[in-house]
């Protein structure tokens, strides 16, 4: 194990418990840091405190849908997910990796395949993260600085942002090519999920960005789940 990864915590969320013993002590053997879950809302109570790395969620939980409770983890951390799952059906998931999950694996699992499985995530997630030293994210011919707001076109010119429009900007560039529910890219606690608001601000966004805003080519909106920012994003100095 690499020294990145050592002391990493996972949160295992999961109803049975010899399960649950099972998938901790592996971890374990692998210098991971560990804590139990038996439900979707024990996980919820408890997400700050424990500040997972990621967390290992079954599908089948006593008190509400895996799914459910993944979304809700996603809304509040960036912690990575890794859905563990009986369910047979491909669409449940299908629907938990478009929701936001990493990776899955079936019930019965072998412990080692879902370390490495583990640990390929955790890998996955330290590489792509955004350098914390660059401010400029390039796109598509588009210059956003994250330290000033400030957004340059394809041709060099620049085009004004409000403040809301600039961070919900800055949540799309963090997250190129993922589908980001309408909670993640709300950025204020006094909206509701139901606050059509978000989809006015996206809107705004994409008569600047886009060519044609009827037929988005950046900012997709995936009908049922949220949007998706379709490109690549490079980090300048």
């Amino acid at each position: 194990m690499k020294d990145s990864e050592a002391g990493k915590m996972i949160v295992v969320v999961e109803d049975d418990p010899d399960i649950a013993r099972i998938i901790e002590q592996s971890l374990k053997d692998f210098s991971f840091r560990t804590a139990w879950c038996r439900s979707g809302g024990d996980l919820l109570r408890r997400l700050r405190s424990l500040g997972p790395d990621l967390c290992i969620i079954d599908l089948g939980l006593p008190d509400m849908d895996g799914i459910e409770a993944m979304q809700k983890v996603r809304a509040e951390s960036a912690c990575g997910i890794l859905i563990l799952t009986g369910r047979a059906h491909v669409s449940d998931r299908v629907m938990g990796l478009e929701m936001g999950a990493d990776d899955y694996m079936l019930k019965p699992f072998e412990p080692r395949e879902l370390v490495a499985r583990v640990r390929s995530i955790l890998r996955r997630r330290e590489g792509t993260a955004a350098p914390q030293a660059k401010q400029v994210a390039e796109f598509a011919g588009w210059r956003f600085n994250l330290g000033n707001n400030s957004l340059h076109g394809p041709g060099g010119e620049e085009h004004g942002l409000s403040t809301s429009e600039a961070e919900l900007l800055k949540v799309f560039v963090k997250n190129p090519n993922r589908i980001l529910q309408r909670e993640q890219l709300m950025g204020s606690r006094d909206l509701s999920p139901t606050d059509r608001a978000i989809d006015v601000r996206v809107s705004r966004l994409r008569r600047k960005l886009e060519a044609d805003p009827e037929r988005a080519a950046l900012i997709k909106t995936v009908y049922g789940a949220g949007y998706l920012f379709m490109t690549t994003v490079n980090w300048l100095e």
